[in-house]
């Protein structure tokens, strides 16, 4: 069955960097484009990076850009997600997704906390 593990988050101050994994299993990872949401506390899950499966092609939502660079590594079954320059409203649980045959598929989180 799929399975999506999140790791790398934590507590960082303003202006500091993360970087989350994603480990995949379960499906043909080469083969899927893959993403990253978050949600913050009382606001609606959206969408922060994807990347096609060859790695090649990668997009970034609007106040990520610049910041953070989402990358895979198809023979470890991992994609990442480097934040740099980290905010307060960057404060989040932080979800890997794919969607195979039609169904999405999600981890459980990472907690990013972004605080002085």
């Amino acid at each position: 069955q799929v399975q999506l593990v999140e790791s790398g988050g934590g507590l960082v101050q303003p202006g500091g960097s993360l970087r989350l994994s994603c480990a995949a299993s379960g499906f043909t990872f080469s083969s899927y484009f893959m993403r990253w949401y978050r949600q913050a506390p009382g606001k609606e899950r959206e969408l922060v990076a994807g990347i096609n499966s060859s790695g090649g092609v990668t997009s970034y939502g609007d106040s990520m850009k610049g910041r953070f660079t989402i990358s895979r590594d198809n023979a470890k079954n991992t994609v990442y997600l480097q934040m740099d320059s980290l905010k307060v409203e960057d404060t989040a649980v932080y979800y890997c997704n794919v969607a195979v045959k039609g169904i999405n598929f999600w981890g459980q989180g990472t907690q990013v906390t972004v605080s002085s």
